[in-house]
């Protein structure tokens, strides 16, 4: 996919003279002269194709349904509206301030090859010339995997200028060259090429086409208004031309009557100077054209343009009107005038002209401006979500200027957003300074507070509850780590039962989402809550029957081992896998299916503790009889 507009084919063409004798994208350095291509930018309108097939592109059709598929192009003033835009394509318009203005959009062919070429005349020889265009890469910036454009521009079937790969940096790029055309010549076949092939990528838009004269720097300085009294004296204007590159250059001199809108030739005002006589207030604008001969400065296609150099004279007698709100005053030189009248003095310009100023000065009356105003203070301590919002004003002169500390709209309506908590100033002005004032005042509200307390120190297996307090009511509660607190009612209540030393956090969020957080240390000691007995009576007597371990729950999770061995190291008893304080579990005083005989007999356990921790308990117990 590649796309060149030939619509500005013009100035295509004329990008391809780029001279031998210059280095490719030697843009012009000085002066320019008029665009020979007047339909290089493609015009603007209303519609959002141009509904008429431009005939620009040789070997490309046009289309009326964009976006234009393979071999196709169009003329659009914006690609955002199009209702099948391609999900890689920029959503653009034209490269200039005008919201209507068109640019041209091609799909490149498949294949390589020419896809503009124009025959150029009417040029002078021996001149140097500028040829550019506004290009972009229409596929996102970050899409991968898409063939970028590449043009050469030809002169007589000679490349002379490659743009290489055109970037995807969603911009508009201008390229362009300088080269100057041969003794003899005055015109020129221009071609246009296209160097990627078709496919994935390959897609551009062209605007702004242009082909003109290039000449030294030609200035009229300073480049500032020049500024003159209307009784003052005229003042000259000097072609400063900077460079060798004419060395008998040609002039001619021009003024706008319609600020610059069009341009009149001033009789005889060939030379490098000229005089401003006319001394009547208002505003003078000056060019000149130039060129290398008189014979170029003929042709509109061979010379420059200078600057435009502005001329004030601000006039002696000036009448102004203006209006005050009653109560309000208006100063007139140094003096502050309150009531209405016609006032004359003599005052002193800007830029040290004597003038005569006549003020008619009129004062309407205040008929007390009202307005709703709603303030909204910040949502969260420290944060910048307040609000105040102007409505319902009354009793004003249209229009209407709404101010909050230095911020003004003028609108009879107004929202100021993103403010702290603070006092602030507002203002509503009328059309004539009637105003009213208002203090606001945003409340900075009480920052959110979470307390969990001291940290807590508890023995392995304890569990306990650990209440939060906070100054305001949290929407939500999250807990960290979240899988070691139990909170099924009151997340604000937790209970906690840690196997290690460990750091809880909660962070809090309210209605309004302000947050904070706090945080707690559990230290968890080891107790090995284990008590084995010195002695048993398995006399069925109910007291002391069975000899077994005893331990503190969830302290002692299980006795893995138990052995009880006789004076000669005979086992006399082994059970394994059973819960602490089970008597039923224990050693009933048995050896073999006998009653063992009384005396001590040594033990071994082995148990397992709630954080998985084993040890061995050793020891004598006592067998009486």
């Amino acid at each position: 996919m590649n796309g060149k507009t030939d619509r500005l084919a013009f100035s295509f063409f004329l990008l391809f003279f780029a001279a031998a004798a210059l280095p490719a994208q030697q843009i012009c350095t000085g002066n320019l002269g008029a665009n020979i291509f007047d339909a290089g930018d493609f015009g603007s309108g209303t519609s959002n194709i141009i509904q008429t097939d431009p005939g620009i592109a040789p070997g490309y059709i046009y289309t009326f349904s964009p976006p234009p598929q393979d071999g196709y192009y169009t003329i659009t003033n914006n690609t955002g509206a199009w209702s099948g835009l391609f999900g890689t394509w920029l959503s653009i318009r034209d490269n200039s301030s005008n919201p209507n203005g068109y640019m041209m959009v091609v799909n490149a062919s498949y294949s390589t090859g020419v896809f503009y070429e124009q025959a150029v005349d009417g040029l002078c020889e021996n001149t140097l010339y500028e040829f550019s265009a506004d290009v972009i890469n229409l596929i996102r910036a970050g899409t991968a995997n898409h063939i970028r454009p590449n043009v050469s521009f030809l002169i007589n079937d000679e490349v002379r200028y490659s743009t290489g790969d055109i970037p995807q940096n969603e911009i508009w790029n201008t390229y362009g060259f300088t080269f100057t055309t041969d003794p003899g010549e005055t015109s020129v076949k221009l071609t246009l090429r296209n160097n990627a092939p078709g496919g994935i990528g390959n897609d551009l838009a062209l605007d702004n086409i242009s082909f003109r004269a290039c000449g030294p720097e030609a200035l009229i300085l300073p480049v500032e208004v020049a500024n003159i009294c209307e009784d003052g004296n005229p003042i000259p204007l000097n072609a400063t031309i900077q460079g060798g590159q004419y060395p008998a250059p040609a002039v001619q001199w021009q003024q706008s009557f319609d600020e610059g809108g069009t341009w009149e030739d001033i009789p005889g005002a060939t030379g490098l100077t000229i005089q401003h006589t006319q001394l009547s207030g208002g505003y003078y604008y000056y060019r000149y054209l130039l060129a290398g001969s008189p014979e170029n400065l003929a042709n509109s296609k061979c010379r420059v343009i200078s600057n435009v150099k502005v001329v004030y004279v601000q006039p002696k007698f000036h009448t102004v009107a203006d209006t005050i709100c009653e109560g309000g005053s208006y100063l007139f030189g140094d003096r502050p005038l309150t009531q209405a009248g016609t006032y004359v003095d003599s005052l002193t310009s800007s830029i040290g002209c004597d003038s005569i100023v006549t003020l008619e000065l009129e004062v309407v009356p205040d008929g007390g401006i009202t307005a709703d105003v709603e303030a909204n203070s910040p949502s969260c301590y420290g944060y910048e979500d307040g609000s105040v919002r102007v409505s319902g004003a009354s009793n004003f002169y249209p229009p209407l200027t709404i101010s909050l500390d230095g911020t003004a709209v003028m609108a009879q309506e107004a929202s100021f957003a993103n403010l702290s908590a603070g006092a602030y100033l507002l203002s509503v002005s009328d059309k004539f300074g009637c105003v009213a004032e208002y203090d606001v005042i945003l409340e900075e509200p009480d920052s959110l507070v979470i307390s969990l307390g001291p940290d807590r120190r508890i023995g392995l297996g304890e569990s306990l509850t650990l209440p939060a307090s906070t100054n305001y009511p949290l929407a939500s509660a999250e807990w960290a780590p979240a899988d070691q607190v139990i909170c099924d009612d009151d997340c604000l209540k937790p209970l906690l039962q840690p196997l290690q030393t460990a750091t809880f956090s909660l962070t809090g969020i309210t209605e309004a989402g302000c947050t904070a957080t706090d945080s707690v240390t559990i230290e968890v000691y080891e107790v090995r809550a284990v008590y084995i007995p010195n002695a048993f009576s398995p006399n069925e007597d109910g007291r002391n029957d069975r000899f077994t371990l005893f331990g503190g729950v969830p302290n002692v999770q299980e006795v893995v081992s138990m052995q009880v061995f006789n004076r000669w190291g005979a086992l006399a008893f082994e059970r394994r896998n059973f819960p602490p304080n089970d008597n039923a579990s224990g050693w009933d005083g048995a050896f073999k299916g006998e009653p063992a005989p009384e005396g001590t007999y040594t033990y071994v356990f082995r148990v397992r503790f709630l954080d998985e921790v084993e040890l061995e308990y050793t020891g004598a117990v006592h067998l009486v009889r």
